[in-house]
């Protein structure tokens, strides 16, 4: 499941690109190290991935960057995790009758593969013989930002019923639940796909027939599964949880201690982060002193912090924030706030990611704009025209094939080439190296809506 939108980490996180497809803690995203934890082909079938139309083209490039190809369902609307799960099922369903599904969220940590991979394992015999398994992460601290579980009776080997499931509780609440030997509830699942069904039936039919409807009249797009729209959107928007974990009598769960987080604040990612001696974790440029405890991550300005402790930093090109590194519900209050004065910075980034590569403004007045743009090798940009500006190129890297009405011209670096207003042109990559150029728009309006596209690769036009 990857449709989330991730505010809670924000600036790095908006809407647009939220957090499982950011590379948190190195190279590659939690969305990529998600798939390639379950890849074992002795273990696991081909994946299905949960997402939105808004992030297709990005599960594609992601997927590509590690080698893993998958089925891509897309949802026409949020719906929470139950339809979102419901819909996977169904769609298992339709590849084999008797599937057993792992149902898991993109952006988790897992630091412990093996130990994950363990637990798989041992839910696995509970849910074949009609168990909902879910993974009861063991405690690490008294965590007051997740759910928990009060196992029961054992099942079978390591996996027990559910006493009960608890809401996040106070710090005082949770220090009891720990020394219970409760377990915090990940929210990962696993089942056969025709037991999660028929319970989930029980509690909401109507949802439950018109998750099955809309993967029943699901379309094609490229290479993308479109859930239909209108029986999509009968469902009732609800968590697994609410909507069949907390009433099924078939709930279990398997205890694992597997290094496990949801990531689900800066403060997390600084528990996940390597520190100095003083506590400090930084990604990015910084530089500390009688400083303690803080995390700073920054995109490209040196942050420098003197005398503080427990401070969250985080610096991208366009928004900075600065926190407290215990006070998670303040961020999402403060996100809020934002939004209703500079919703862009919520949405998305200076950096905007196109399926062809993507594209930067460095600057902009009343009537110019500059952009740094990059096509991927063997990559176009729609055919399109503008009725409102024109466009000079100049190419700093690559080659850059150019359509301009009926002409066609090759330019190479250090050379530019002019688009007037209202030419139907056309931007590709030939060759085996990122294009990347300098676009330079005048005119008196510059707003991406002034794209006329009569051809595209993407079917955006």
């Amino acid at each position: 499941m990857c449709g989330g939108a991730g505010t809670r980490l924000w600036p790095a996180s908006r809407e647009v690109r939220p957090k499982q497809f950011l590379p948190l803690f190195g190279k590659r995203s939690t969305f990529q190290d998600t798939l390639l934890r379950v890849s074992d082909a002795d273990l696991f079938d081909r994946p299905v991935i949960i997402t939105n139309a808004a992030y297709r083209f990005t599960v594609r490039e992601q997927l590509a960057e590690i080698g893993i190809d998958a089925d891509v369902l897309l949802e026409p609307m949020r719906r929470d995790s139950g339809p979102a799960i419901a819909a996977g099922s169904a769609f298992a369903q339709t590849r084999d009758s008797e599937a057993v599904v792992l149902a898991l969220a993109a952006d988790h940590v897992v630091r412990d593969t093996g130990a994950f991979l363990a637990a798989c394992r041992e839910g696995l015999a509970a849910a074949e013989s009609g168990r909902i398994v879910t993974f009861g992460v063991e405690p690490e601290r008294p965590a007051t930002e997740y759910g928990y579980i009060k196992p029961g009776g054992i099942v079978t080997g390591q996996v027990r019923a559910i006493e009960k499931f608890v809401e996040k509780p106070d710090q005082a609440t949770a220090a009891e639940y720990v020394a219970a030997r409760y377990l915090w509830n990940s929210g990962n699942f696993m089942f056969r796909a025709a037991v999660l069904s028929d319970e989930y039936r029980k509690f909401d039919a109507a949802s439950v027939q018109a998750v099955a409807a809309s993967v029943a009249k699901a379309g094609r797009d490229l290479d993308f599964v479109t859930l239909e729209n209108e029986a999509f959107g009968a469902a009732k928007a609800i968590s697994i949880d609410y909507a069949v974990m907390e009433k099924t009598t078939h709930a279990a769960v398997v205890p694992v201690s597997c290094g496990w987080s949801d990531v689900g604040s800066w403060r997390a990612v600084w528990e996940l982060s390597d520190k100095d001696t003083l506590g400090n974790a930084a990604q990015g440029a910084a530089v500390f002193e009688d400083s303690r405890n803080c995390n700073v991550v920054s995109d490209r300005a040196m942050v420098a912090l003197e005398g503080v402790d427990d401070l969250v930093v985080v610096a991208t090109e366009d928004a900075v924030l600065v926190s407290r590194q215990k006070d998670a519900g303040g961020l999402k209050r403060l996100v809020a706030k934002v939004r209703t004065v500079a919703p862009k910075v919520t949405e998305e980034h200076i950096k905007v990611h196109r399926p062809w590569g993507s594209y930067q403004s460095v600057d902009n007045g009343d009537r110019h704009q500059v952009k740094r743009i990059i096509v991927k090798p063997g990559n176009r940009l729609s055919l399109q025209k503008h009725h409102h500006r024109s466009e000079h190129w100049i190419v700093v890297r690559g080659a850059a094939l150019v359509t301009i009405d009926d002409r066609v011209k090759t330019v190479h670096e250090n050379e530019s080439i002019y688009i007037p207003i209202g030419a139907v042109h056309r931007l590709e990559n030939p060759g085996k190296i990122q294009l990347e150029l300098i676009e330079v728009q005048t005119g008196s309006y510059l707003g991406e809506d002034d794209i006329i596209r009569i051809e595209d690769d993407y079917r955006r036009s």
